[in-house]
This record gives C-alpha cells, sequence and structure tokens, in this order.
C-alpha cells in the first residue's frame, strides 16, 4: 500500500512536470524565421494585398483611391472598344511568347553545359567562369552591349555576315535577338544548380550501366535526368516565374517594337501606373493581378505534371 502511494506521487509528479513542459513557450524559433517574416510582410505580403485592393479602385497616385468594385477588370477584360482590353491582349501574347521562347532554351542549354563541364575537360574553370560570368551583368549593361552589337551601322554581326539586317527592329529578327540575350544571360544560374546536382550522382550507377552496355545517351536519359529530377523541377518553376516577369529586355532593345509585337505585359503595367500623363494605377493593378494569376497557374500546372512523373 505504501509503494502504491509513492508511485501515485510519482505518477502525479511526472504529469505536472509533463503539463507544465507543454505550457512552456519557446522563443527560440520565432527568433530565427522573425526577421524573414517581418521582411516578408514590408516588401511583400503587404505590397500584394494593397496591389490587389488598388485594382478594385480608380486612382491617379495623387488623391484617395475610390473604390469602383470590378469596374477595371470589366475594362481589360471584357470592353473590346477599350484601349486597355488590346493592351491586356497584346502583352500577355507577348508575355506568353517570351516565356515559351525562352524557358526550353534556359533549361536545355545549361543542362548540357553542365553535363558537359562534369566530365571535367581541360580548362573546365576557365568555361564555368567564362558561362556563369553574363549572370553577373545588369541588365542595363547586358542591353547596350547587345545594341551595339547588333546596331544596323556599325554592329559586327552585319560586318561580319556581310548583310544589313536590322535585328531589333524587323521581325522575327527581334525576337531571335531578344531570346539569345536572354539566355546568354541567364544560363549561369541553372548550369551552377545542374553542376551540384551532377557531382552528388553516384560513379557506381554509370559504372555498373557501362558494364551492362548501355551507352553515353542511354545513361544520360536513365541515370543523368533522373537522379536530378528534383532540380530540373525547381529550376523550370523559377525560370518560368522569371520569364514571366520580364521587363528589362525589350524595353531597352526593341523598345517594345516593331509595332508593338515584343510589347510584354509589364511595360503597358508601368505605362498605365506610371508613365507621362495622369497615373491609371487601377487599370494598371488589375493588369498585374492578371498577370500574377498567369504565373501561379502555369507554375502549378508544372509543378503538378514534373510531380507526376516521379
Amino acid at each position: 500500500m505504501i509503494n502504491t502511494g509513492v508511485n501515485k506521487e510519482l505518477t502525479m509528479s511526472a504529469g505536472i512536470e509533463k503539463h507544465s513542459g507543454k505550457n512552456r513557450f519557446n522563443l527560440s524559433p520565432y527568433l530565427y524565421i522573425g526577421p524573414h517574416l517581418i521582411l516578408f510582410a514590408i516588401f511583400f505580403l503587404f505590397p500584394t494585398l494593397y496591389g490587389i485592393y488598388i485594382s478594385f479602385t480608380n486612382w491617379d497616385l495623387i488623391g484617395d483611391p475610390e473604390f469602383v468594385g470590378f469596374v477595371n477588370y470589366k475594362e481589360i477584360l471584357v470592353n473590346q472598344d477599350s484601349t486597355f482590353y488590346d493592351q491586356l491582349r497584346t502583352g500577355l501574347g507577348n508575355t506568353f511568347k517570351f516565356v515559351l521562347f525562352t524557358v526550353p532554351a534556359c533549361i536545355i542549354v545549361p543542362l548540357l553545359l553542365a553535363a558537359g563541364l562534369n566530365t571535367k575537360p581541360k580548362g573546365m574553370k576557365f568555361f564555368q567562369a567564362l558561362f556563369y560570368m553574363p549572370t553577373l551583368f545588369s541588365v542595363s549593361a547586358v542591353m547596350i552591349i547587345f545594341s551595339m552589337l547588333y546596331s544596323v551601322s556599325f554592329g559586327p554581326f552585319n560586318h561580319y555576315l556581310n548583310v544589313e539586317t536590322n535585328w531589333i527592329a524587323t521581325q522575327p529578327y527581334a525576337w531571335i535577338t531578344l531570346v539569345t540575350v536572354t539566355v546568354w544571360w541567364t544560363i549561369g544560374a541553372n548550369m551552377i544548380i545542374y553542376q551540384a546536382a551532377l557531382n552528388g550522382i553516384s560513379k557506381d550507377l554509370y559504372e555498373a550501366a557501362a558494364m551492362d552496355g548501355a551507352n553515353s545517351v542511354q545513361r544520360f536519359f536513365r541515370i543523368t535526368l533522373p537522379s536530378i529530377r528534383a532540380q530540373i523541377l525547381y529550376t523550370v518553376v523559377i525560370t518560368t516565374i522569371a520569364q514571366f516577369n520580364v521587363y528589362g529586355q525589350p524595353l531597352m532593345l526593341t523598345k517594345g517594337g516593331p509595332t508593338s509585337s515584343t510589347t510584354v505585359l509589364l511595360m503597358y503595367i508601368q505605362e498605365n501606373a506610371f508613365g507621362s500623363g495622369i497615373s491609371i494605377a487601377g487599370i494598371g493593378a488589375a493588369m498585374a493581378v492578371i498577370l500574377g494569376l498567369c504565373i501561379m497557374a502555369v507554375s502549378a500546372i508544372q509543378f503538378f505534371f514534373l510531380r507526376q512523373r516521379d
């Protein structure tokens, strides 16, 4: 009986200590993630929510926003007589073209370069730095350099090819120029990710496949690609989001021409909200919301199908 009482007392003490442990507030995790959450709220969450609110208003950036409901969305999505309706169709269409033209190249080219560098050729470090270096340049510097290279009067491309092609003012050369410049400028980041992933693949897999008679192409598709599918999924989604937000290349290189054929949606958004004349921030914000929804939908589709292949 005495032992039973002692056990009950010990059990009650343990229960009290356990209950006290559950109620003890652990501040450490919040100290680690707190700064990030604050910056996320200040620079992303609040501006995003405020932008969505502005899309339902009529605002000139000076006075108080006037709530107008879905008027801005009807103007850009339904009213076919509206200039903004044409702007949304043209800008969104050109943005999708840019994404379709650049994303496959921005995935395949750095993957092939990383696979080539993974064979440890002579001068590997030099070529690795050469391919990655353009990523460090600003968009302004890159566009100025290529504007000079593609110049009709003194550009080296026309000089050495012995042609008089206007690369940035005629189609389809304007699109070819934009895609070429963008791929050259952005392949470095994805190439580094693929190199890190390739270095993590066990050499035993390649040796076993070679002993079974698999050639280099079969080893690439049967071993390399499945082993780095997580990195490929990440780069596809991130690259797609980045290309949807294209702005600097067409603005500085082709100026949206010829005849608005390379004018992307962000250029219209900037022009409506912050261009010359009275600001139409509500229309610009509504276009930005449409673009954001498109990015979310395309990214979700990509993520779904690429995850299904796992």
